[in-house]
């Protein structure tokens, strides 16, 4: 009668972090050796989920303006400066994740923009939720909740000494050379060659970011410890990787934008997003040595958990349509000085395009009278 009660309660602990557990993804150990990255996790997460509701705040008061008849600057909007906020908020909490977790799991959580945008655009820009994005997300939770649970195991906090041990250690030297080396090549045929693949462009943002998780993951470490009471501001690594962060990613967003530019959203986020995450990754293990002491099993379970990501996010991406405003005409009554109420309805296909309807019959004359003469 007693014997049953008791093997319920040693399941129930086994499977619900009870005082006898010895493993398991819920059970006491395991939270109490991951509860500091699992913080970080629930911090890039929500970060990433307020970055998704700040875009979609954003585009939802660009696309109201665009349709009034007078419309005035973004700037002057409260709901874009509402948008700005979250989305500042949202890059701050990014920041601090990398303080407490592997760059080996927050960076994949980028995932999580990808989904939330799909979702709350219902909402902000009324369009309606589609297959595609039901399973990208049931794809990218997979894979997510497979990245938090077997992501590395290492101590987070990362000293001034720590540091600068790492920046002079031979596996990152070579790692550096052969980045600067790759960079140059894909600048030169960008600059010299005009060579503006969306790959090209992409692997460049990619490189930069590397570097800037590594600084990022620093800096958020270091400012950590220096709140609790173990001073680390007074170093000059401190110093050099937050020149490293700013100028990475100066640039790093510099040849985003340009992809953004040249190619659609629905090209860029997905391939970036991969790109990002792989040499996030790849620096992680190579700066901070996270897979050091990791099992086989984790390891092919982790990487999985990104394969999975990594197709969520292109499913969600794929066929997704851009928004675009619905005016196929410029209208010449809208411009200061002018009193004309037509409407040019420029010809795409023609080899005047953007002229007057009559141009071409112009040209057309001043041919004949040139054949003439």
């Amino acid at each position: 009668m007693i014997i049953l009660p008791v093997l319920e309660w040693a399941s129930w602990n086994v499977s619900f972090g009870g005082p006898d557990t010895e493993s398991g993804p819920l059970s006491g150990p395991w939270y109490h050796t991951h509860k500091t990255q699992l913080f970080g996790v629930l911090l890039a997460a929500a970060s990433n989920f307020l970055i998704s509701v700040s875009l979609n705040i954003q585009k939802c008061t660009h696309l109201r303006l665009a349709c009034q008849t007078e419309p005035k600057p973004y700037y002057k909007s409260k709901q874009w400066w509402c948008g700005t906020s979250l989305l500042g908020l949202g890059e701050v909490g990014n920041f601090t994740a990398y303080g407490f977790a592997p760059i080996a799991l927050v960076a994949p959580l980028g995932c999580v923009s990808v989904i939330g945008n799909a979702f709350i655009s219902v909402i902000f820009l009324k369009k309606t939720v589609r297959t595609a994005d039901i399973l990208g997300g049931t794809l990218s939770v997979t894979g997510t909740y497979l990245l938090v649970i077997f992501a590395p195991n290492v101590p987070q906090e990362i000293t001034a000494r720590q540091a600068q041990n790492y920046l002079v250690s031979w596996p990152f030297l070579v790692y550096l050379i052969l980045e600067i080396i790759i960079f140059c090549i894909l600048l030169y045929l960008y600059k010299r060659k005009a060579v503006k693949h969306i790959v090209v462009l992409l692997m460049m943002v990619a490189l930069l970011a590397s570097l800037t998780v590594i600084a990022v993951k620093a800096v958020a470490s270091m400012i950590t410890l220096s709140v609790k009471g173990k001073m680390q501001l007074t170093y000059p690594v401190f110093y050099i990787m937050i020149v490293l962060m700013a100028t990475s990613c100066a640039f790093q967003v510099k040849f985003l934008n340009r992809a953004m530019h040249l190619y659609e959203e629905t090209a860029v986020v997905p391939i970036n997003f991969v790109f990002f995450t792989t040499s996030a990754i790849i620096s992680g293990v190579i700066f901070y040595r996270e897979f050091q002491s990791a099992a086989l099993l984790s390891l092919v379970m982790f990487l999985f958990g990104c394969l999975l990501s990594f197709l969520g996010v292109f499913v969600i991406a794929r066929n997704k349509k851009e928004e675009h405003l619905q005016v196929p005409f410029i209208d010449c009554g809208h411009i200061p000085g002018q009193n004309l109420a037509d409407k040019i309805q420029p010809d795409s296909h023609s080899s005047y395009y953007g002229t007057l309807n009559n141009e071409d019959d112009l040209v057309k004359s001043q041919a004949e009278r040139r054949k003439h003469n």
